[in-house]
């Protein structure tokens, strides 16, 4: 095959949802968990419409700047896209209405859904109404106001009234960003769950008194969330992301969800007094932001997953001093298999520890109490000097960030905003102590963000480790990133250990598969296995199909978008691709290349997107312990035999369950047991 050809970004990213969607309609997953795969499939697709559909909408208005049938591939995704969506929409209310409401039921819980608000708890469900949501309620006059604009992805109910023969829209508000979305009463041995939104609309006569109400239908306006940044070195980067995130709700309209049954004369107001002929127009259901199932009141532990413990760490010397155990070995834990704890202990001890002088972090996504930023400005009052490079610019926690940005500062922190035209999502830190006169290093490289919240179900890597030649170059890094500059010259700073976007981590990536390569063409054995999020970048992917044709054997663990194309004769035949989705979201990124029976294997922050291998700073690091070493290639043996959780791509994009002739193996069980064995020595 001379030509190589790949899947396309977002229709692959549809796929993944409706892996996720597919996990939701396992019997065997236990119920209240499908429901949180349910609202993790609503807030996935909010997300698509927020992000990846105005790129789509934007695509189809090219007509003269490239050839026809370039604009009618591009048509063609964006309609493929809507009809997916549409078809996974279809089974998500199906899964709901035909097999969980009623699975609930038989647990005594009864999911009020599209239904009339059962009698035996109006009254209760009335007093809600005015003791908990009618304080926030708004009632807008669409003919008596033109400076109403309905804020992004916020729910609103449109009410059709009728006085004295005139039609008049009045909008009021679901306030669930303000108060539950769900109401609970026990009644008759029944827990009834209901919607604020059916409490709002059943008591609508109380806050339209002398109106007829011909109707009253559940909406929702998604608008495009990227923020239009312009880059600058000039002014504060904080003050103009800040403005710019208040213009967020006002962003170019890209879908419109209304409730089916709503009047044709009405949907034509309202998409004319709000522009929206340019955004997807659909008839949804009757209840919108369904990813609120994340708060869905119904607690029973024989319901959800087993709770686990997360693994401590052991000390095995004899102060209980975390850095003099990174000072004689390695440290790799795996979370949530592992506690957080360690990574806290990291920073707290750094904070108090009177030999640490400095302290250096990069932030991307941190949490909303964040303890590890609280010991940040503790090690600042300390004395100690604190330098933290806070990414501004990452999506949706642009806010946060700048909150603690502000708060570091006035700390005493030195801060370091984003660098223009690029983000940096590397997970590393770095501490510089007096020892014995001279001055040692201490380092934390992870897979994922330093937020104790995401840590609980995200599963990640992170190394602590007190190599000083690779501690060094940590050093240098965040010394370019005190510059806030692009890399003019790649080849200024000569990482030999750690794999640097925009510097060398490309240029190693493709020298290691070309490895693999020659190997193979050698007569020796050649494997490559590698664990991402997403994978599109498409020098890369050649790469691997290049290392397909030469024989290379090659197993990808890829969670979400996968742009590669397995199993096509003569392109990608060797090439497995399995995803898996379970209790907790894969994070983790791990390379591990053969190279002749001497395994060499990075961990670290980088998929192989074009955003991350071009328009990101990202750090991969080094397993040089074989301890270690041994630690993840069985882990990803585990996830490679998983047959419960995961499934196999194949070359039209289907998710195909593994064949589970022989015993179940669920990988992130396994995992955990991996790790209880690994603390008892009973490897």
């Amino acid at each position: 095959m001379n030509e190589f050809y790949f899947f396309n970004r977002d229709i692959s990213w549809l796929s993944f949802n409706e892996r996720v969607l597919m996990e939701a309609a396992k019997e065997d997953v236990p119920l209240l968990e499908r429901i949180k795969f349910f609202s993790i499939f609503s807030s996935n697709l909010d997300e698509f419409y927020r992000v990846r559909m105005p790129a789509l909408m934007a695509l189809n208005k090219i007509s003269k700047k490239k050839n026809e049938d370039a604009v009618t591939t591009e048509k063609d995704n964006s309609q493929e896209a809507s009809r997916i969506i549409h078809r996974q929409q279809q089974y998500f209310g199906s899964l709901l209405t035909e097999k969980i409401i009623p699975a609930l039921k038989e647990k005594g819980v009864h999911l009020v859904y599209n239904e009339t608000i059962p009698a035996t708890i109006q009254e209760a469900a009335t007093a809600f109404f005015f003791d908990e949501i009618a304080a926030f309620i708004k009632i807008i006059y669409l003919s008596q106001t033109r400076n109403f604009f309905p804020e992004n992805n916020h729910l609103y109910i449109a009410v059709i009234l009728e006085q004295h023969g005139k039609d008049e829209i009045a909008f009021i508000n679901i306030p669930s960003e303000l108060v539950p979305r769900f109401y609970k009463i026990k009644a008759s041995g029944t827990n009834y769950i209901v919607f604020t939104d059916d409490i709002i609309k059943n008591n609508l006569y109380f806050i339209f008194p002398g109106y007829n109400i011909k109707g009253a239908y559940s909406l929702k306006i998604t608008r495009d969330a990227e923020l239009n940044l312009l880059d600058e070195y000039e002014g504060d980067i904080a003050e103009k992301i800040e403005k710019q995130i208040s213009k967020r709700d006002f962003g170019l309209a890209t879908r419109f969800l209304y409730q089916p049954g709503l009047p044709t004369q009405a949907l034509e107001q309202l998409i004319n007094a709000f522009n929206l002929s340019k955004a997807n127009i659909i008839a949804g259901g009757g209840y919108h932001n369904l990813k609120d199932f994340f708060a869905f009141p119904v607690k029973d532990a024989a319901l959800e997953y087993p709770s686990i413990d997360p693994i401590g760490y052991t000390f095995r010397q004899n102060n209980n001093s975390l850095f003099s155990e990174i000072q004689h070995n390695d440290i790799l834990i795996h979370t949530p298999y592992h506690s957080y704890n360690t990574v806290l202990r990291f920073f707290n001890e750094a904070a108090i520890n009177e030999d640490v002088e400095e302290i250096y972090a990069t932030l991307y996504r941190v949490a909303s109490e964040s303890k590890i930023v609280q010991a940040l400005m503790t090690a600042a009052k300390n004395g100690k000097a604190v330098t933290v490079f806070v990414e501004l610019k990452a999506r949706f926690d642009e806010a946060n960030n700048i909150k603690w940005a502000k708060r570091m500062k006035a700390a005493g922190v030195k801060i370091i905003y984003s660098i223009p035209d690029l983000k940096v999502h590397a997970k590393v830190a770095l501490v510089k102590k007096k020892q014995h006169g001279r001055q040692a290093y201490l380092g934390l490289l992870a897979t994922g963000n330093l937020n104790e919240n995401t840590a609980r179900f995200y599963t990640d890597h992170i190394l602590f480790t007190a190599n000083g030649k690779m501690l060094r170059e940590l050093e240098l890094l965040f010394i370019f990133l005190s510059y806030r500059k692009n890399a003019e010259n790649p080849d200024k700073i000569a990482f030999k250990h750690l794999l640097v976007a925009h510097f060398n981590l490309l240029k190693r990536f493709l020298s290691l598969i070309d490895n693999e390569i020659a190997n193979a063409k050698k007569g020796l054995p050649a494997r490559i296995t590698i664990k991402l999020n997403n994978l599109e970048e498409e020098v890369l992917i050649s790469k691997l199909y290049e290392a397909n044709n030469a024989g290379v054997k090659i197993n990808l663990l890829v969670r979400s978008i996968c742009c590669l194309v397995p199993g096509v004769p003569g392109m990608s035949e060797n090439i497995l691709v399995k995803r898996i989705v379970d209790r907790y979201l894969e994070h983790g990124r791990i390379f591990m290349f053969h190279n002749n029976n001497e395994e060499i294997i990075y961990l670290g922050s980088a998929d192989w997107m074009n955003r991350n291998i071009y328009r990101r700073i990202e750090v991969c690091f080094p397993l040089y312990d074989e301890g270690l070493k041994n630690e993840i290639k069985m882990i990803l043996s585990l996830q490679l035999q998983d047959n419960t959780a995961a499934v196999i791509l194949d070359e039209k994009m289907n998710n195909i369950p593994v064949e589970n002739s022989s015993s179940p193996q669920r990988s992130q069980e396994a995992i955990y047991q991996y790790c209880l064995k690994n603390l008892t020595g009973d490897k």
